[in-house]
């Protein structure tokens, strides 16, 4: 791996966590609008990031519903499951970068939707889209043929470093990280976080 990747930590929704996670250097910022997730954020935090991306995560969603997300958070990128082409370019042409997830079920990656998103993220199939804390068989992403960038998502915890580090593709950009670095659904921790990402941005400088 010769470039710095994106850090993307998903599942935040307490203000003071989230100004921990901040200043352990994420780059993008989840915050998920699926009332069944156990993260499933019901109210705007105390404390919103400054740096980074605002990113929403929705399951099937309204254009409308994202458009309300969108303006209470401040949100500047969404990210997506089980989206059409339509509604991805529709949320592009209001400016908002989409990010399109895919649970990796076979040997084929990338959606048919896929040209219409700005990134991919590819991620373990579970009942409830995300934060199941097992990994995919990551020997499958060298099938990926697409031009699309794509986050790694599902499963990837402070032990997955080593891992990470040896992944070689010309269209990963970065990780999502969610419930390995938990300390109970919705809150992170921090520390953990901070010694992973600085790791992973300081390899080979």
């Amino acid at each position: 791996m010769s470039r710095e990747l994106i850090v993307k930590v998903c599942g935040l929704r307490d203000g003071g966590n989230i100004r921990a996670v901040e200043a352990a250097g994420a780059d993008m910022f989840g915050f998920i609008f699926y009332p069944e997730s156990p993260r499933f954020v019901s109210e705007v935090p105390s404390y919103l990031p400054v740096t980074g991306e605002r990113v929403g995560v929705f399951v099937k969603p309204a254009l409308e519903e994202v458009m309300r997300r969108v303006e209470a958070f401040g949100l500047t990128a969404v990210q997506l499951y089980g989206a059409t082409g339509a509604l991805c370019r529709e949320l592009r042409e209001r400016g908002l970068k989409v990010m399109l997830a895919e649970s990796v079920v076979s040997d084929t990656l990338g959606l048919p939707a896929g040209d219409d998103a700005d990134m991919l993220v590819f991620d373990t199939p579970c009942e409830g889209y995300g934060g199941s804390g097992r990994r995919f068989d990551w020997s499958v992403l060298g099938r990926y043929q697409g031009d699309v960038p794509f986050l790694l998502s599902g499963g990837i915890g402070p032990e997955s470093i080593g891992d990470v580090l040896a992944l070689e593709h010309p269209m990963l950009a970065g990780v999502d990280l969610n419930s390995k670095f938990e300390l109970e659904p919705g809150l992170k921790d921090a520390e953990a976080l901070k010694s992973f990402i600085e790791r992973l941005k300081n390899y080979g400088k």
